[in-house]
């Protein structure tokens, strides 16, 4: 979405000064390095107490690496759904706050930032197996479904656990983008914005 399309926020996030419960949340939900202030998503979510629990927990599970107790994925993967999937919902906001912080300390490069936003999900910028990933955001988002071939190259590079985390991961952002993109969130000042061209 470019500025000149930016539109009016529909629900406010919670400004400071902040309860200390919600300045606790904000604090466990925001990176320990980075001073980066407390993004309008969480300070949206935090307008309600049980929601924003609910959705800390499943945070936390997408994006940190702890085998057993979050994720398995690897982060690189990780961030090129993320970012397939926000770029695919048209989610400036969660995709340029991902692309900004975590794409380029995962590994992925410009040329595969960009590449997040092709509508042609064999851009020579990804390997063939970031191309599986980017297939199954796709299938998923078009036909909410992944056909037997896909999931079959699917199977041989990730186990039956991390196949269930990729596709709870898709739904996850697409339901982060449904959000951003409803409320109408206004991108982050520090956050990367979407290719005009």
């Amino acid at each position: 979405m470019s500025e000149a399309t930016v539109r009016a926020p529909r629900l406010k996030p919670v400004e400071p000064p902040f309860t200390s419960e919600v300045a606790e949340r904000l604090r466990r939900r925001m990176p320990s390095t980075g001073g980066i202030p407390p993004l309008a998503l969480f300070r949206l979510l935090a307008t309600d107490d049980a929601l924003a629990n609910a959705m800390e927990s499943m945070g936390r599970f997408n994006l940190k690496h702890d085998p057993g107790r979050h994720s398995s994925i690897e982060p690189r993967d990780r961030e090129i759904v993320i970012d397939r999937v926000c770029a695919r919902c048209g989610c400036e906001y969660e995709w340029g706050v991902h692309v900004a912080y975590t794409a380029t300390r995962v590994g992925l490069t410009p040329l595969q930032v960009k590449a997040t936003q092709s509508p042609d999900a064999g851009d020579p910028a990804w390997s063939e197996r970031d191309r599986l990933l980017v297939r199954m955001v796709d299938a998923l988002h078009d036909r909410s479904d992944i056909d037997d071939e896909l999931w079959m190259q699917l199977a041989a590079a990730w186990n039956e656990t991390q196949l269930l985390q990729l596709l709870v991961l898709v739904g996850w952002y697409h339901t982060i983008s449904y959000v951003a993109n409803a409320s109408r969130i206004p991108c982050e000042d520090w956050a990367a914005r979407f290719d005009a061209s």
